[in-house]
């Protein structure tokens, strides 16, 4: 259901000027998909969702201009090197320790890589949770970040 709200969400903010998250959701209530304001704020969170000015001065959502860019493999080792302090897991959660206030850049990082094994990140201020399934995989991602510190 997620993925449908998702894909609607971006054919409406292509193809109408949408101000509001309630202008949002009263565009996805249209299209028969009822939704809360907290899940049209979420939803905006993880699209991404900016505001961009209007030739008449006002705002609505867009999608970023960067959202097809993944980083490059010199900035994602760029980023490790100069954040990350240490790398532990457990089954298959892998554990990265940064510099204080660095684990988004490098959870984001692993994020835009889109490697399959990573379900996904859950950062904090200098801890970054990675879920990696399947449990057999976890080797070969520690390497990859292994690899990216190394010089």
């Amino acid at each position: 259901m997620k993925g449908l709200r998702h894909a609607k969400i971006k054919e409406i903010i292509e193809h109408r000027v949408i101000e509001t998250q309630e202008d949002l959701a009263e565009a996805l209530r249209k299209e028969n998909i009822i939704v809360t304001q907290a899940t049209v704020s979420r939803d905006i969170k993880e699209l991404m969702l900016v505001k961009t000015p209007t030739s008449d001065g006002r705002y609505h959502y867009a999608l970023p201009k960067e959202q097809n860019i993944v980083l490059s493999q010199s900035r994602m080792e760029r980023t490790f090197r100069d954040s990350l302090v240490a790398i532990d897991y457990s089954l298959n959660i892998i554990v990265l320790k940064t510099l204080p206030g660095t684990a988004q850049a490098i959870a984001y990082t692993v994020d835009s890589a889109r490697w399959p094994e990573i379900l996904g990140t859950v950062a904090g201020d200098d801890t970054i949770f990675i879920i990696v399934k399947p449990p057999e995989a976890v080797q070969q991602v520690l390497a990859r970040f292994k690899a990216l510190v190394q010089p």
